[in-house]
């Protein structure tokens, strides 16, 4: 529950808006500006693994990754149920939008659930043209997650299924997450996958949270050694408010880890 304002701060908000600057008070009333305390998930599964080890449910919170094939979502019931961020494809190389952005991106932010926009990366467009085309798809706003840029292989792409070597593939990471944080003024999150992290030595990247995809197990296991802060762990996730299945993802640390995470990474 929101707590209502001490006198002298709201005197003073009241001051401010007769000078024009309505704006913070609309930052103070956006459901998106809030740090809300992660809800229990109440998570299940279409395909369940079961975890030999450490699996996901030791972690406190929770969130998804929607795309256009989610196209019924309740973020006001998800969020109940314990989506705590969620990861909205936007754009994919240089000229692909994702249909159900903007309503994902709209919905999400009225229902107060952090939210972040990705980008699919193709490995035939330049990294500098997808990051321009991101940026005419995803307006920096106060309180979205920082942006992420999804690259792995596509062996079943139509039109790109190119595989160029390691160094030319980090190459065009640095310059897209360098854009990105340029751009928006925080660095960027770097989703991947196991064999693309391995082929490709993405460890070598600096100054990047990393969201790493091990659906059968622990990050630890698949990626030894390595840093991680979010970890995809399903792709056939069942969750109220959502229909059909989505993608499932654990922050690396606890609730009040959570809390100064995106103290320290919302715009």
């Amino acid at each position: 529950m929101r707590r209502a304002l001490p006198l002298v701060l709201a005197a003073a908000l009241l001051a401010v808006v007769s000078c024009g600057r309505q704006e913070i008070v609309a930052r103070l009333e956006d459901p998106a500006m809030e740090i809300p305390s992660p809800a229990k998930a109440r998570f299940d599964d279409r395909d369940p693994v079961d975890w030999a080890g450490a699996g996901p449910r030791r972690y406190a919170v929770h969130g998804i990754d929607v795309a256009r094939f989610q196209t019924s979502i309740d973020w006001a019931t998800a969020r109940r149920n314990g989506v705590s961020f969620a990861f909205i494809k936007a754009t994919e190389g240089g000229d692909l939008v994702d249909p159900m952005f903007k309503e994902h991106w709209r919905a999400a932010r009225r229902a107060g659930v952090p939210r972040g926009a990705y980008h699919f990366y193709y490995h035939c467009r330049p990294a500098a043209e997808q990051a321009r085309w991101f940026f005419r798809n995803v307006p920096r706003e106060s309180g979205m997650l920082p942006p992420v840029l999804d690259m792995e292989w596509t062996p079943f792409s139509p039109t790109c299924t190119v595989r160029r070597p390691a160094a030319e593939i980090r190459a065009d990471a640095k310059r897209i997450i360098a854009m990105f944080a340029d751009h928006y003024g925080t660095t960027p999150i770097l989703y991947t996958t196991v064999d693309f992290f391995r082929d490709n030595e993405m460890w070598r990247l600096s100054g990047v949270d990393f969201w790493l995809r091990s659906v059968k197990a622990h990050p630890d296991e698949r990626y030894p050694g390595r840093d991680w802060t979010f970890w995809q762990y399903s792709g056939t996730a069942s969750i109220p408010g959502i229909a059909g299945k989505v993608d499932a993802n654990a922050f690396g640390g606890s609730a009040a880890d959570w809390q100064a995470w995106l103290t320290a990474r919302r715009l």
